[in-house]
C-alpha cells in the first residue's frame, strides 16, 4: 500500500490523474507542445502512449555545444556526440548545400547537409571531426516548399525552404534534380514522425472518453483551466499547425503569416468583441480569416468553446459577443468530426447547466444550424450577421416577369431549390410541365442559380458589388423566371405562366435571339405598346425605343447607309514642308478625323434611323385600337411561334469548322428541348440540328472548347457559358427521360441544377 500511494502521488506530479491529464493551472502552459516518443520507447521502456512536454522558448541557433543546441533539439531528439560526423545507419541524405544567411554582406554560405531520420544538421565540412554549426529537428509540423522556377530566374540556382518550430532552412543548389531529390528525402523523414497533439486534443479525447461520467468531466474542466474562459492573451494555438509562412500560398497577397501567429490573432479579436462597440465588422473578418484559412475552423470553435466555458458572468451582453460569433460560425462552417462531437457536448453541457437563459437558447440554434450546414463560399453580409445574432431569418426579395416580386423568408441555409420550390407554391405553378429557376442578374447580364446553391451567398455578392459601385443604376437581384420550355402551347392563357411566357419571349426578342423579319419586329413592337399603354393617344408616354425593339436591327441599317454614302476627301495643304515626317504626320492625323466624321455621321443616322422605325412603330400601334391585353399577350407568342426555333436558349459561340480547330465561324448555339441547332446570326433556319437521341456524350474539351458527340461526328466550339449550356442540355436530357417513365413523374418535380463549376467532365446520354 505505500508504494501504490507513492505511486500514484508520482504520477500525479507528472501532469497525470485517475480521472484525465493534469496540464497544471497556469494559463501561460497553454503554449506548450505534445509529440509521441514512440522512438525513444525501446531505451527508456516507456510505453508508446506516454508524452512528453515541451515548452517553447527562444534559443537561436548556434554552436554544438549543449547549452547552445536550440532547446527543440535537445527536447525532442537524443543529443548526439558533439561535433563529429558517423556514418551510421540513420543517415538519409548527405552533400553540399547553399544556406541563405540573413542580417550580413553574405548572402549563401556553402555548408555540408546530412539528413537523418531526426533532424537536418549542417557543418563545416565533410571530414570526420568537421563542428556541427546548426540542427532543424524533424517532426510531422514541419513542411518543405519545393524549388521553383521564379527563385531560380532570381538567384541562379534551385531553392527548397525546410521550415521547423523555431527557425528555417532555405537552401540553394545549381541543380534542379538535386534540389528536388533532397525535397523529397525531408519530406519522407517528415511523412515518418508521429502525429504532435497539443493538450487541448489530449483534454478533448479524455472528455469525449469519460462524457458520461459527470464528475470525471467535471475533474478535468477544474484541473486544466487550458478550457475555461480567459481574459490573459493567448501565446500560441491550442490545436498543432505546420510550420512555415503563408507567403507562398494563394493568400500570401491579403498579408497573413503563419497559420500559427493568425491562430493568436484571432484570439485577440475575440476578447476584443466583448468591448466593441459594434461586433459586426469584427465577426466578418474572423469569418473571412476562416474562409481563407481552412485550417483555422476547427481552431476557432476550440477558442470559442473556450471562451464559452466556465465564464464568471455568462450571461452578460459582452460574454453573448462569443455565443453571437459562435452562432454565425455555425451557420458558416462545419467543423471536423472530432470538434464537431465536442462542440455538441459542449452545448449539451451548457443546456445542462444553464436552462431557459439566452445561452440556452444560442446552444439550441447552434445546434440546429450544425445540422444543416453545407460550408459556404461566401462569409455572411453584415445584414446577414446583424440577423444571426439575434436567431432570426432573413427576408428574401425574388422577382418574376411583369414587375413582380414575393418576399420570402430564407435561412443560412436556404437553397436555390428550395426558393424555387416556395415560389412555385406561391405562384400556383406546381402542376407546370415546364421548369423554372433562380435567376441572378442586372441590365446587362443574367446567368441562371445552381440549385444547390446558397442563396445567402448570392446576396453576399450582391451587397459587394453594391459596395464597390454604390451610384450604380444597374444594382443585381434575383428573378425568378422559366428554364426549360418542355410545353408552350398547353399553358392557359389566364394564367400567370402566360405572362412569364409572354415577358421572356419579349426579352429574346430585344436581346436579337428571336430570328425573324422586320415587319414582325415591328408588328411585336405595336402589341408591346398596346400591352403596357392600351389605345393609342398622343398623352401617353412611351417607352425607349431600345425597350421595344432590337437596337442591333437599327444599328445595321445605320452603319450599311454610313458605307453607302460617299466620303469626303481629305486634302493636303501644299504650303506645308513636304517629305516623309511630313507625310507621315499628315496621314495620322487625317485617318482620325476621317474616323471622327464617320462616327458622326453614324450617330446622325442612328438617330434618323431611330425615328424612322418609331414612326412606323406608332402606326402600327395605331391599327391596334381597342385590343385587350389578353388578346395582345396572344396575338404576340402566336407570331414568336412562327419561328422554329422558338423556345431555344441562344449562346454565341465560335464553331469549327475542322475538328482540329483550324478553322471557326461565329454562330448561335441554340438549346431547345428536342435538340440542339446551329443558326447563322439573323437565319431562322438552322444550319445543323442534333436531336438528343443522337448525341452520345458532352462536356468540356478544355478550359474554353465545348464538345459534343453525336455518332462519329464531333462538334467543338469555343464559348464563355460552358456551365450553362451544359446545366441546361442536362436539364433537357433529364426532362426527356422523366417524361418517358410518365408513373414517375409528379406535378411539383423541379429540376435541380447543378452547382457551377469550373471544368465540366464529360456526360454521356
Amino acid at each position: 500500500m505505500p508504494l501504490q500511494g507513492f505511486c500514484s502521488f508520482l504520477c500525479c506530479r507528472h501532469g497525470f490523474t485517475v480521472l484525465g491529464r493534469d496540464y497544471g493551472e497556469k494559463e501561460e502552459e497553454e503554449s506548450f507542445e505534445l509529440r509521441s516518443k514512440e522512438d525513444e520507447a525501446t531505451c527508456n521502456g516507456r510505453g508508446p502512449l506516454d508524452i512528453t512536454l515541451t515548452q517553447p522558448g527562444r534559443t537561436a541557433n548556434g554552436p554544438s555545444s549543449r547549452s547552445e543546441i536550440p532547446e527543440e533539439m535537445r527536447s525532442l531528439i537524443i543529443e548526439k556526440s558533439k561535433g563529429a560526423i558517423e556514418e551510421d545507419a540513420e543517415t538519409v541524405v548527405k552533400g553540399w548545400l547553399y544556406r541563405e544567411v540573413r542580417g550580413g554582406w553574405i548572402k549563401m554560405r556553402r555548408h555540408w547537409f546530412v539528413l537523418t531520420q531526426d533532424s537536418l544538421d549542417f557543418y563545416t565540412s565533410n571530414e570526420k571531426n568537421a563542428k556541427r554549426l546548426g540542427s532543424l529537428v524533424l517532426t510531422s509540423l514541419c513542411s518543405v516548399i519545393w524549388p521553383d522556377k521564379q527563385s531560380y530566374k532570381e538567384t541562379g540556382n534551385w531553392s527548397i525552404m525546410v521550415y521547423g518550430r523555431k527557425h528555417s532552412y532555405r537552401l540553394y543548389t545549381k541543380h534542379f534534380n538535386e534540389a528536388v531529390h533532397w525535397a523529397c528525402a525531408i519530406q519522407k523523414v517528415i511523412d515518418s514522425k508521429a502525429p504532435v497533439e497539443t493538450p487541448t486534443q489530449l483534454l478533448i479525447r479524455d472528455i469525449q472518453e469519460n462524457k458520461c461520467n459527470a464528475e470525471a468531466v467535471e475533474h478535468i474542466y477544474n484541473h486544466n483551466p487550458i478550457l475555461k474562459h480567459t481574459e490573459r492573451p493567448l501565446y500560441s494555438s491550442l490545436l498543432p499547425f505546420p510550420y512555415g509562412s503563408l507567403e507562398h500560398t494563394v493568400h500570401s497577397a491579403k498579408g497573413y503569416t503563419t497559420l500559427r501567429d493568425e491562430a493568436v490573432k484571432i484570439f485577440n479579436s475575440l476578447q476584443q468583441l466583448e468591448s466593441a462597440q459594434d461586433p459586426v465588422p469584427l465577426i466578418q473578418g474572423v469569418l473571412q480569416t476562416c474562409l481563407d484559412l481552412r485550417p483555422l475552423r476547427d481552431e476557432v470553435y476550440c477558442q470559442l468553446v473556450k471562451q464559452t466555458s466556465g465564464t464568471p458572468s455568462p450571461d452578460t451582453p459582452a460574454q453573448l459577443r462569443y455565443w453571437q460569433l459562435l452562432s454565425c460560425m455555425s451557420c458558416t462552417f462545419l467543423p471536423s468530426l472530432s470538434v464537431l462531437k465536442y462542440l455538441h457536448f459542449h452545448l449539451k453541457r451548457v443546456q445542462s447547466q444553464y436552462p431557459d437563459t439566452e445561452m440556452d437558447n444560442y446552444s439550441a440554434f447552434i445546434s440546429e444550424a450544425l445540422g444543416k450546414t453545407k460550408g459556404r463560399e461566401c462569409v455572411p453580409s453584415w445584414e446577414e450577421i446583424r440577423i444571426l445574432i439575434n436567431r432570426q431569418e432573413m427576408i428574401c426579395s425574388v422577382h418574376y416577369p411583369g414587375q413582380g416580386c414575393c418576399k420570402l423568408p430564407i435561412s443560412s441555409h436556404t437553397t436555390a431549390d428550395e426558393v424555387v420550390k416556395k415560389m412555385k407554391e406561391r405562384l400556383g405553378l406546381q402542376l407546370s410541365h415546364n421548369t423554372f429557376a433562380l435567376f441572378e442578374g442586372n441590365t446587362y447580364k443574367e446567368r441562371a442559380v445552381g440549385g444547390s446553391t446558397i442563396v445567402a451567398d448570392i446576396l453576399t455578392r450582391f451587397e459587394n458589388l453594391a459596395a464597390k459601385e454604390p451610384e450604380s443604376e444597374h444594382q443585381w437581384k434575383l428573378c425568378f423566371k422559366l428554364y426549360c420550355f418542355l410545353d408552350t402551347d398547353s399553358v392557359p392563357k389566364d394564367s400567370i405562366e402566360f405572362t412569364f411566357l409572354f415577358e421572356q419571349s419579349h426579352a429574346m426578342v430585344i436581346q436579337g435571339h428571336l430570328f425573324t423579319s422586320e415587319e414582325d419586329l415591328q408588328l411585336l413592337a405595336a402589341l408591346r405598346l398596346q400591352y403596357l399603354n392600351g389605345d393609342f393617344s398622343t398623352h401617353t408616354p412611351s417607352p425607349p425605343l431600345e425597350e421595344l425593339f432590337p437596337r442591333h436591327v437599327i444599328e445595321a441599317r445605320a452603319l450599311a447607309l454610313v458605307k453607302t454614302a460617299p466620303a469626303k476627301p481629305a486634302c493636303c495643304p501644299s504650303r506645308f514642308l513636304t517629305g516623309a515626317l511630313h507625310a507621315g504626320l499628315w496621314k495620322h492625323t487625317a485617318v482620325h478625323k476621317i474616323k471622327a466624321e464617320d462616327d458622326l455621321r453614324f450617330r446622325a443616322r442612328l438617330k434618323e434611323e431611330g425615328a424612322s422605325m418609331m414612326a412606323s412603330i406608332v402606326e402600327s400601334w395605331k391599327t391596334l385600337q381597342g385590343r385587350a391585353r389578353e388578346d395582345v399577350m396572344s396575338v404576340y407568342i402566336s407570331v414568336v411561334k412562327q419561328w422554329p426555333g422558338f423556345g431555344s436558349t441562344l449562346y454565341e459561340i465560335d464553331f469549327y469548322i475542322s475538328s482540329t480547330g483550324s478553322f471557326s465561324q461565329r454562330l448561335w448555339l441554340g438549346v431547345a428541348a428536342t435538340s440542339v441547332s446551329l443558326y447563322r446570326q439573323g437565319d431562322p433556319e438552322p444550319l445543323e440540328s442534333i436531336h438528343y437521341g443522337q448525341i452520345s456524350s458532352y462536356g468540356v474539351s478544355d478550359s474554353t472548347t465545348f464538345k459534343i458527340t453525336a455518332g462519329d461526328r464531333e462538334f467543338l466550339f469555343e464559348t464563355s457559358k460552358l456551365n450553362e449550356i451544359a446545366q441546361l442540355m442536362t436539364a433537357y436530357i433529364t426532362s426527356a427521360h422523366r417524361t418517358q417513365r410518365p408513373s414517375q413523374r409528379t406535378g411539383s418535380e423541379n429540376f435541380a441544377l447543378g452547382s457551377p463549376v469550373q471544368e465540366l467532365s464529360s456526360h454521356p446520354v
